[in-house]
């Protein structure tokens, strides 16, 4: 049997597709600080090119890309450092209030299962001493924990170690040469098709930009939004919670979720003593349930959506689709990875509408 030059060229392109699918699959764990410091190198390459500009060609690369790393780290610490002021007064109260909490639960649900004919009776006294010894150890005996869970899971505790050092090292470097490497991208494009490449990496960039700029837009609203909610509940720890829930909306539903779950937190340790844990609800439930609403069905869809092109329940799908193959960083990546794929459907739909296979 007999193959066609053409056969022939769409055989090895599958063939050669298919051995970098797998080759990717077995390096997935290698290379996801590599993916992540690509990435973040080009949306912090405008910006190092911005800092050049600003100098006036008197500014070497390296200071600038030093500058936009260094400033980019600062951000995401900070980020992380808004959970300290949160655990570092939630956990007196936890000590002090968690008592109280379990003896009104106990207090509340026996005469509600007495209803249905069930003697309820919860061990209060053994669960207090339970909780108490965890929130009352002191910090060797937390950091002697820590390390043996660190023992116990070393090639986890090593992979996040790792990706920790290697994303900010791999990103320096990406920062440097971003230029030249795209350039060297570019030399294994064929001449002939060096017209639509750019035309798609074009349109590809502009769709990213304005992803980027809606998702900052969203995040910035929604920081404002809980912060102030929070605060006219009169919770202490509105600012820091908000923010925190705000910017961490990078990561769908992640960051609203631990924003959730500190705010419930929060108000039940707060308002158990005074107003009582069903302000605490109210809060989380009014807050929460609006901040979702205008989130999920307004801002995402109008800032992020419609600037990509994706209807929101392509933008769901394509969550929990990269979700599931490619976990954390999945999610981080689904609507940019999306949006670029988007580009690409175009592009293959309008060659299809205008080729003799669709006029017939």
């Amino acid at each position: 049997m007999q193959f066609t030059p053409t056969q022939k060229k769409a055989a090895a392109w599958v063939l050669i597709s298919t051995t970098s699918g797998f080759v990717l699959w077995l390096l997935a764990p290698v290379l996801t600080p590599f993916v992540v410091a690509a990435i973040l190198a080009y949306a912090l390459t405008p910006l190092v090119d911005a800092c050049q500009r600003l100098g006036r060609g008197r500014l070497p690369r390296f200071l600038a890309v030093l500058a936009v790393e260094l400033l980019f780290l600062v951000v995401v610490l900070g980020i992380v450092l808004l959970v300290v002021p949160i655990l570092a007064k939630e956990l007196p109260l936890m000590r002090a209030q968690v008592p109280v909490l379990l003896d009104d639960l106990n207090t509340s649900l026996k005469p509600f299962f007495a209803q249905f004919g069930v003697n309820f009776s919860m061990d209060v006294t053994s669960i207090k001493s339970f909780v108490l010894k965890y929130l009352s150890a002191n910090f060797e005996d937390a950091f002697g924990s820590a390390m043996k869970s660190l023992k116990l899971g070393g090639s986890v505790a090593f992979a996040l170690i790792g990706n920790a050092v290697m994303i900010p090292v791999a990103l320096f470097y990406l920062l440097m040469d971003w230029r030249a490497i795209v350039a060297r991208v570019l030399e294994f494009v064929p001449p002939r098709l060096r017209g639509s490449y750019d035309a798609f990496t074009s349109e590809a960039d502009a769709v990213l930009g304005q992803y980027l700029r809606g998702q900052l837009l969203v995040m910035l609203v929604m920081a404002v939004f809980y912060s102030s909610g929070l605060a006219l509940f009169g919770l202490d720890l509105a600012l820091p919670i908000g923010i925190f829930t705000g910017l961490a909306m990078f990561v769908p539903y992640v960051g609203f979720g631990l924003g959730l779950i500190l705010a419930t937190l929060a108000g039940f340790l707060e308002f158990a003593s005074t107003a009582g844990p069903g302000r605490a609800l109210l809060m989380v439930a009014v807050v929460y349930g609006l901040g979702q609403i205008i989130e999920g069905l307004y801002l995402t869809p109008r800032l992020v959506g419609e600037r990509i092109g994706l209807h929101p329940l392509a933008v769901i799908f394509a969550l929990l689709a990269f979700g599931q193959i490619l976990g954390f960083v999945g999610v981080l990546i689904a609507l940019p990875a999306s949006a670029v794929l988007l580009v690409a459907m175009r592009r293959i739909r309008a060659s299809y509408m205008a080729s003799n296979l669709y006029q017939g």
